[in-house]
């Protein structure tokens, strides 16, 4: 029996799935845009076990999306302020890409943050990538600036910082 796609939040002991599945997923969506050594920079920073706990102890919600029960993917989600979340991360196995999944995780967090009294959800995405840039565009973020962000040895993020009001997603829903 098939039991579809589901989310569940993940916890310090989903560390070592979260670093596997970001194995087979980030480095593949960045090798055309960054160069060699500033994903493994990168990496290095943000998904080692200590960053991971890190982030996850200054409360960095994490979920692990799974398909039939299979781990397919995982985001990380938080409170900017009182009305605004930031969608930190959002990694889909290839595989997974354009059945739905993303789309789905991305209305779970925005009803999540809904029941928390938020207006807004923001994400950061590469200036280049823009595959995912028009995925989150179809489902209905827009671009409100750019963004240049220093992450030490001498590399830089370049990002659009995109924003998807609530209001605007209930009108998805419908």
């Amino acid at each position: 029996m098939s039991t579809g796609i589901f989310i569940k939040e993940a916890t310090e002991m989903d560390i070592a799935l979260i670093q596997q599945l970001n194995s087979k997923v980030w480095p593949q969506t960045y090798k055309s845009i960054l160069s060699k050594e500033q994903i493994d920079y990168m990496l290095d920073m943000m998904y080692t076990t200590e960053s991971l706990l890190t982030q996850m102890k200054k409360g960095i919600q994490f979920i692990i999306i799974h398909d039939d029960n299979i781990p397919v993917g995982f985001a990380s989600f938080y409170k900017i302020d009182k009305n605004t979340f930031k969608l930190d991360k959002i990694y889909v196995l290839p595989t997974q890409q354009g059945k739905g999944t993303g789309k789905f995780v991305v209305d779970y967090i925005s009803n999540f943050i809904m029941d928390e009294g938020a207006s807004a959800l923001q994400l950061q995405v590469n200036k280049q990538n823009l595959k995912a840039k028009c995925f989150y565009e179809k489902i209905g973020f827009n671009v409100i600036e750019e963004a240049d962000f220093d992450i030490g040895n001498g590399y830089f993020m370049n990002d659009f910082i995109m924003e998807k009001k609530i209001t605007d997603l209930l009108k998805y829903l419908k």
